[in-house]
């Protein structure tokens, strides 16, 4: 079998390296709409290529991927940040890894809990989406416009995901 990497939980401290982890928690920044409205402020570093590009919202669907996932495949969008954002109350897998030399380096992966989404920074090594509860529908924020915004690297040796037992528990 494939080497296995194990999922840790998803934290803002252990991402921090390739984004940001967006999730209501802690004390809101301030209170709006006559204090019905808890807002949680300016959360992410988008960036988006200019003068050219944008920053627009798209939905993908994906499958729901079983465990152990394997991964045979990281990609980046070099022109880009990209955030997603579940469209439900579901669980997926952040797989990601540093730069080594315009290829991946050694992967790293995070188990997401409803009620958390994520943002790569721009030119982040990250594996396909890859829900494993809900609809598999996310948001999607990321750049639009002219110029090759996706590098894929196929894998020499796929791996697989694995996560510890009831990964359904907060």
């Amino acid at each position: 079998m494939s080497r296995q990497i194990p999922a840790a939980p998803l934290t803002a401290t252990a991402f921090a390296p390739f984004g940001e982890v967006l999730e209501a928690a802690g004390a809101a920044d301030m209170l709006i709409n006559d204090g019905l409205c808890e807002r949680f402020h300016d959360r992410a570093t988008l960036a988006a290529e200019e003068p050219q590009g944008r920053l627009g919202i798209s939905l993908f669907r994906s499958r729901l991927c079983t465990l152990p996932c394997r991964v045979a495949l990281l990609e980046r969008h070099p022109l880009g940040s990209q955030a997603f954002l579940p469209m439900d109350a579901a669980r997926f897998l952040v797989i990601v890894a540093p730069d080594a030399g315009g290829a991946p380096g050694a992967p790293q992966a995070f188990l997401a809990k409803a009620g958390q989404g994520i943002n790569f920074r721009r030119g982040t090594w990250h594996a396909p989406l890859s829900p494993l509860s809900g609809s598999g529908l996310f948001a999607v924020v990321d750049r639009i416009g002219p110029g090759n915004n996706l590098e894929e690297h196929p894998l020499a040796e796929p791996f697989h995901v694995t996560v510890e037992a009831a990964p359904w528990d907060d």
